[in-house]
């Protein structure tokens, strides 16, 4: 039943050359294995233009930006193009109203006429719309009558800048399409209560990526030279869902381990110069391709978020990534839903002094333990995820568009 040689149209919130890996991008790129799919990237708006000129990304994108038949870029995938749209206008600023709600449609009006004409241009008919959690658009689908509208949540909307018109956009844009898809038990419910037909589908890992960490000739990263073992190491964003009381109390009780923690700072968050200990380590982000040697160097591996009124719908794609290294992983308690998937090869705490005694655990990890961490890995894959997605979209697919194939 699996959904093959389909036109598929992607509108993410992530763009396509972002520093970090994204679940967005990721899917896009497995899809488009067999099938066709236009990857609409996030589009700059007036100040991006401004903030982002001659930077590598603009430069990638100036070409594209303001020529119709020119705004395709090829990928490295031969059924993967990304689509580039005209600079909309900055509109954020807007109070939530009549005022803001009628600027969104001319930023949707902007990007829908970009993407109507490579429809045309290329002549694809009877194309998948999916929404990659870009609320900022939600009702972009409207101007391009796909022949199936799906919502991709990947979070919940949490940032201030998002939450101040992103909360009613969503809304908005959960009730218009045709199924919607989430990364989490937790947000399928919430969504299930505006569009009945929701769905829950994990996030996974490049686990071949992982894998990566265990070759013997694979050295560590370069970034973690001189930092004194253990290391105990963190790779991913530093920004609102990390628990710092705990992580400043961790680095107290365990003075003779090094904490590194490599990603962009969110300094919304918290400021480098305030977040600071003689054992924590914080060298900034490393590109995706670095993972392995990164996690190579790791001792045990840490996701050390905050239990909070939302990290109930958060599924960290670094837990597969972790679990495909082979490295012994701990977790705070932060979304339940998380030991279905890792049946108990992943201490999940509820305090500092829980997880400071699970990572002196985890330090005297055995072979037979790694083993089980990479079973657990092989059964949540992007290809198994895939797989799942494409039979979702494939059965409501022919649904609405009457077809018993």
């Amino acid at each position: 039943m699996s959904l093959k040689n389909q036109n598929i149209i992607i509108f993410s919130q992530m763009q396509f050359d972002g520093k970090l890996e994204s679940t967005n991008y990721t899917m896009a790129k497995h899809l488009a294995k067999d099938n066709f799919v236009y990857y609409v990237d996030r589009p700059y708006t007036w100040f991006d233009y401004i903030k982002f000129k001659d930077t590598p990304e603009f430069n990638t994108r100036r070409p594209h930006f303001f020529s119709s038949s020119n705004s395709i870029i090829e990928t490295e995938i031969p059924n993967l193009k990304i689509i580039i749209s005209p600079p909309v206008p900055s509109i954020n600023m807007l109070p939530e109203g009549k005022v803001y709600r009628l600027a969104l449609k001319v930023n949707e009006w902007i990007v829908g006429s970009r993407i109507k004409k490579v429809i045309e241009s290329l002549n694809i008919t009877d194309y998948i719309y999916i929404n990659s959690y870009n609320f900022t658009l939600p009702t972009l689908h409207k101007l391009l009558n796909p022949s199936l509208s799906v919502y991709h949540c990947v979070d919940p909307i949490i940032e201030p800048y998002q939450t101040k018109h992103g909360l009613i956009s969503e809304d908005i844009l959960v009730k218009a399409v045709d199924m919607v898809i989430c990364t989490s038990k937790e947000l399928r419910n919430k969504k299930a209560l505006l569009n009945p037909n929701s769905y829950f589908i994990p996030n996974a890992a490049n686990i071949s990526h992982s894998l990566k960490t265990l070759d013997p000739n694979l050295k560590e990263s370069a970034i973690l030279s001189g930092i004194k073992k253990p290391i105990i190491g963190y790779f991913g964003a530093i920004e609102r869902r990390i628990d710092y009381d705990m992580m400043q109390a961790l680095f107290k009780t365990n003075r003779d381990k090094s904490f590194v923690m490599i990603g962009p700072i969110d300094r919304y968050y918290i400021k480098e110069e305030e977040y600071n200990a003689p054992n924590l380590y914080l060298p900034g982000p490393v590109p995706y391709e670095e993972m392995p040697a990164v996690l190579k160097g790791f001792d045990v591996a840490i996701i050390p978020f905050k239990k909070d009124e939302v990290s109930s719908d958060i599924f960290p794609l670094k837990l597969f990534e972790y679990l495909g290294s082979g490295r012994p992983i701990v977790a705070t308690d932060f979304n339940p839903d998380l030991k279905d998937f890792t049946f108990e090869t992943v201490p999940y705490c509820t305090s500092a002094e829980e997880f400071s005694d699970a990572i002196a655990v985890a330090l005297n990890d055995t072979p037979e333990l790694q083993k089980r961490r990479l079973e657990v890995a092989a059964d949540n894959t992007w290809e198994h995820r895939i797989s799942e997605i494409k039979d979702l979209l494939k059965i409501n697919f022919d649904i609405k568009n009457g077809s018993s194939s």
